[in-house]
């Protein structure tokens, strides 16, 4: 996948356009769908903290892995925002989608809600190891305000297959991963809720 072969994506811009230069692509991923009504609304608003991640996975560049202990980035292929935003974006997004809570949204100074969920992104890039995949490993924390203790937690690392030879290839494999992944998050969280809220079993 090192050959950086062009391809179309949904989101595009050219770096240099006075004629220097190679043009910069660059990508991003699906968002869900808008918040649907819901009868079955806990009560209960979530807020979503930091999201750790290393330093490479805070820029743009899209990461590729080589071998077990090296990790280099496409110098023309990027993100439209970096790796860690775009998890809370759309982690912000399905639990809004759910409809299962009063309201979700970011942690700041003045936010008021009864639990914070906060996360670290591991892995957020293209593998080469005879086949082709697409990693992603990050993990996250329910954390109740009122007791200050950690009450669910969620571990998901898993590598999806490149179907094809293309970085728009390798992008769409992250962003089935990525979804894949904060589903599981989102399912999580409406069981441990379901158990505990009155009437919600």
């Amino acid at each position: 996948m090192r050959r950086m072969i062009p391809c179309i994506v949904a989101l595009l811009a050219a770096a240099g356009a006075c004629g220097g230069g190679r043009p910069i692509r660059y990508y991003t991923v699906e968002l869900p769908p808008a918040p649907q009504p819901s009868t079955n609304v806990y009560p209960i608003t979530v807020l979503i903290g930091r999201i750790g991640a290393p330093e490479i996975l805070q820029d743009e560049p899209i990461a590729y892995r080589s071998g077990p202990n090296e990790i280099g980035t496409y110098n023309y292929h990027h993100w439209v925002e970096p790796p860690v935003r775009m998890v809370k974006v759309i982690l912000i997004r399905q639990l809004r989608a759910s409809g299962k809570y009063v309201s979700v949204t970011e942690l700041g100074s003045s936010a008021q809600g009864e639990f914070v969920l906060r996360g670290r992104l591991y892995d957020f890039e293209e593998v080469d190891a005879g086949s082709t995949t697409a990693l992603v490993t990050m993990d996250f924390e329910l954390l109740d305000r009122k007791t200050a203790k950690t009450v669910w937690t969620h571990f998901y690392s898993y590598r999806e297959p490149v179907q094809g030879k293309e970085i728009s290839d390798v992008v769409s494999a992250l962003d089935r991963n990525l979804r894949r992944g904060l589903t599981e998050v989102v399912s999580g969280m409406d069981a441990y809720f379901s158990a505990r809220v009155p009437g919600r079993s």
